[in-house]
């Protein structure tokens, strides 16, 4: 099944119902399945869009990125979402990677591409929502100019690659994660059964869907159950509270970081929601605190689930039954989990190990990187290199990561990317991050470096890779050292940098 015939019950078989509220405008189901019918037509006349080409996306929530993205999967292309904080410095090379034939984006972000642009040959268009046609860009209405028959998406099939998310290794050499058709759909309907998911919700959508928790999540599960969705441009808790009272919504998806700023708004006087039955948090450890001040404010358990840009969702607590704090839950229908030991045994309840995966949810392939598909295997099972355990009862509960991967606000940092931007200053000898834990964001990013120079400071640094990196992967402090610990083979002793516990 690819994920446009998943959608038909709600396309064709809801066309009157509203599918899609973003301010003022509305869309039907029977709207998006039409104007994305245009677009599809549109790309394939004057592209001749084929299955399996790249379509990007560098642009915010917005009415125009689900019709696009809809367009993308009836036409077999694979979609490639670019996360908008993104600076020059990481759209270089995953642009050149993925080697999309179109991107879709707007004057601000439209701004930070220019400068790659003589390395951008690929592109054949870049169309902005929110402007004329120029010399260098096209206006997405143009898309929409000619109306077109129904399109046969039917040469798409449930192996073919569908969605491509960019998650950074711990080298520093950001690999793409390409997911089919099949993978996402089988989650969706799993994820559909698990959280009760109906076409009586009214689902609020405030994620960024460049990420896999928004798009393959969100906006999935929104097409998929035919409920109705109400769109916001970007997570504002004081807005999102507001639209939740107003438009009697339901369903709800965060990160911690969100639901800390919801109870910093509730505190503040805003009107806590009445008609809610479910809020779903992920994409980072949810404190045992946040858990427990958000059931005492809002009368209500935060769902907690675990997934990643390779397998989707993995696992979830139950919608009816124990929501245990702490936990993740248990894994979806369908899917496998083991902890293993490094001998490869699997481990005892109670007993920490790395937590391994098998299902229909697993990841096609690492784009254009064969060893790197190959290694992230282990007798069949893709090892996600985070580290848990079993309790007795079956619960998933996260207990670190093999990987020294940075978790802030929701947002995964690899710190070899920032290391990477920290030694192309010219005065910066060598350099070391670390996450310090941090109650808000869960953590923020620390570095630590050797400097040739006397009069470089840190808020110097920080500038520095401001101008190249995402603000959440900008260091919050940076440290100078002599030299950084290493052991005799020249290894990097993170656990012997100072201070680790401080920002």
């Amino acid at each position: 099944m690819n994920l446009i015939e998943l959608f038909q019950p709600s396309l064709k078989g809801r066309r009157e119902k509203p599918a899609l509220i973003y301010g003022e405008q509305t869309y039907t189901f029977g709207d998006l399945d039409a104007k994305s019918d245009a677009i599809a037509w549109a790309l394939k006349k004057r592209f001749n869009i084929r299955k399996g080409d790249r379509l990007s996306m560098f642009i915010g929530n917005c009415p125009e990125l689900v019709l696009y993205y809809l367009a993308a999967h009836k036409l077999g292309a694979i979609v490639v979402p670019f996360n908008t904080l993104y600076r020059d410095h990481e759209l270089s090379y995953l642009l050149e990677d993925a080697s999309p034939r179109v991107l879709l984006t707007d004057r601000e972000r439209h701004e930070i591409l220019k400068p790659l642009k003589p390395k951008l040959g690929f592109i054949e268009a870049i169309y902005l929502v929110d402007a004329p046609a120029t010399a260098e860009t096209l206006c997405f209405s143009e898309l929409l100019a000619d109306a077109a028959p129904p399109f046969d998406f039917g040469h798409v099939s449930g192996d073919d690659g569908a969605l491509m998310i960019y998650t950074s290794g711990t080298t520093g050499r950001s690999k793409g994660a390409l997911l089919s058709h099949h993978a996402l759909a089988s989650n969706i309907v799993a994820l559909l059964h698990c959280w009760q998911w109906t076409e009586r919700d009214r689902f609020l959508l405030a994620l960024p869907m460049f990420h896999l928790h928004g798009l393959g999540n969100g906006l999935h599960g929104a097409m998929a159950s035919g409920c109705t969705t109400f769109l916001l441009p970007k997570f504002k808790a004081e807005d999102v509270l507001q639209v939740l009272n107003q438009r009697e919504c339901t369903l709800f998806f965060g990160v911690p970081t969100m639901y800390e700023r919801m109870l910093e708004a509730a505190a503040k006087g805003a009107t806590v929601p009445t008609n809610m039955r479910l809020y779903v948090s992920g994409s980072a450890p949810l404190s045992v605190d946040t858990f427990s001040r958000f059931r005492e404010v809002f009368k209500h358990e935060i769902l907690e689930r675990y997934g990643m840009s390779e397998t989707a969702m993995i696992t979830s607590n139950p919608y009816s039954g124990v929501r245990k704090q702490g936990s993740v839950g248990k894994p979806l229908p369908g899917i496998q989990v083991r902890i293993a030991t490094p001998e490869g045994t699997v481990a005892a309840p109670g007993e920490v190990g790395e937590i391994q995966v098998k299902g229909p949810n697993l990841l096609k392939e690492y784009w254009k990187q064969p060893e790197k598909t190959a290694e992230a295997y282990q007798d069949g099972w893709f090892k996600t290199g985070d580290l848990g355990f079993c309790d007795t009862d079956g619960y998933i509960s996260i207990s670190g990561r093999g990987k020294e991967l940075i978790i802030s606000g929701g947002f995964n940092v690899y710190p070899q990317e920032i290391i990477n931007c920290l030694c192309n200053h010219p005065d910066i000898v060598e350099a070391a991050v670390i996450g310090v834990p941090d109650k808000t964001h869960g953590e923020l990013v620390k570095a630590y470096v050797v400097s040739k120079s006397s009069s470089l400071t840190p808020d110097a640094v920080i500038d520095y890779c401001k101008s190249h990196l995402a603000r959440f992967k900008v260091p919050k402090s940076v440290r100078f050292l002599e030299k950084l610990p290493r052991n005799a083979m020249g290894k990097l002793l993170l656990k012997e940098l100072p201070d680790r516990e401080r920002i």
